[in-house]
């Protein structure tokens, strides 16, 4: 899900992080779901006040969450919960382990890596979700380095919410995330748009 607010001067604001004061409205991470809320006036009428949508706001729901996934992936280098490397990423989800031996639970694949290391590494690893929604650069730069293709975060805290924002992003990318992972979220009790809200 995706929660937006109404902020100064009545605009429609992304709450990435979902702690922004204010009523809520919540509207299912798809893309299309979202297109049509900023197109039919669907946050006003669920506020049930002005609400403005700039041109931006699907770009910019885009772009934040993909920061976060980013984010999350540099906090799990950090706290030793990741493990990157073709030979590194193989012998942990062949049952080695991550860096403090955890089991894997999120394998990040760079979706401009060689699809025959890909293919291999995903095929050792058949129960462990797998994301490939950002490119080698990207990964590369959120844990200090130039290019990374394959990596592991460990299973616990930071891969649950790796893999939650990875959904939600995929959704608003109207992709998938690759692999065996389910993008199917919980129901929706909204509106036709797909809209609901709350005073938090």
């Amino acid at each position: 899900m995706l929660r937006f607010v109404i902020g100064p001067d009545d605009v429609v604001v992304f709450d990435v992080a979902g702690k922004l004061p204010g009523r809520g409205l919540w509207l299912s991470a798809r893309l299309d779901m979202l297109k049509t809320a900023a197109a039919k006036g669907s946050f006003a009428r669920a506020a049930k006040a002005r609400a403005k949508v700039t041109d931006t706001l699907v770009a910019d729901v885009a772009r934040l969450l993909r920061a976060r996934c980013l984010d999350r992936i540099g906090l799990a280098r950090r706290a030793g919960d990741l493990v990157q490397g073709y030979d590194n990423v193989r012998a942990s989800v062949k049952g080695k382990g991550t860096a403090k031996g955890n089991a894997p639970g999120v394998l990040i694949e760079a979706a401009d890596g060689g699809e025959d290391g890909r293919e291999k590494v995903m095929r050792l690893a058949p129960g462990v979700a797998v994301v490939a929604l950002f490119t080698a650069e990207e990964i590369g730069r959120a844990i200090g380095r130039d290019n990374a293709v394959h990596a592991v975060i460990s299973q616990g805290k930071m891969a649950k919410a790796f893999l939650q924002d990875a959904r939600r992003l995929a959704g608003v990318l109207d992709q998938p995330l690759a692999g065996n992972v389910n993008l199917g979220g919980p129901e929706n009790k909204a509106d036709q748009f797909g809209l609901s809200s709350k005073t938090e």
